[in-house]
């Protein structure tokens, strides 16, 4: 939801994004977590491994697609399948089916590793996914739904820049009160 909500931003903006993975699995080693949340780290850490191998392989153009379409079929569509999952995202981001083997290597993990830690040193310990960065201050959030559009997306994205210009600020929460909303 963050990523879309920054993207409508974006195109009313001018805004310049960097998009940079950041791996639960490596998030939450060494904590105490269920066997089943463990399991599914370890497919999603087979799709933070895609990403940045695409990164890494074929250049930082290729972050966002990968994302977005990994994320479409996981949120939005509902599949459960890793594999078809991944061969999908690969083919909407113009990637052959092949590359797929990277989700299984550990080849980019220091990569992986540093872009990960990279945003964990800018907004600190204690937080999740996602992490925004903003005129050098770092934040974990907004965890929002739906995305919004349009002025309310210009709206909430004044409200970030504003907290984020001023020091003293670190945390504002509420509760849930509702599942995710794709649209």
């Amino acid at each position: 939801m963050t990523s879309r909500w920054v993207d409508e931003v974006a195109r009313q903006r001018d805004l310049e994004v960097t998009w940079r993975v950041m791996s639960l699995a490596v998030l939450n080693e060494g904590t105490d977590v269920s066997d089943e949340y463990r399991i599914a780290t370890a497919v999603l850490l087979g799709y933070t491994r895609l990403v940045q191998a695409a990164k890494e392989v074929h250049g930082a153009e290729y972050v966002k697609p990968l994302y977005d379409g990994l994320g479409a079929r996981l949120h939005v569509a509902g599949e459960t399948d890793p594999e078809q999952i991944m061969r999908g995202a690969l083919e909407d981001a113009g990637l052959p089916a092949e590359f797929a083997a990277y989700a299984q290597s550990d080849e980019f993990d220091v990569q992986l590793r540093a872009s990960h830690f990279d945003g964990i040193n800018r907004v600190g310990e204690d937080v999740g996914t996602p992490v925004i960065a903003v005129n050098g201050v770092a934040f974990f959030g907004p965890v929002i739904s739906p995305a919004p559009k349009g002025v309310e997306a210009l709206t909430l994205w004044d409200g970030v820049v504003a907290a984020a210009s001023y020091d003293g600020f670190f945390e504002l929460k509420r509760s849930r009160t509702r599942e995710p909303i794709f649209d």
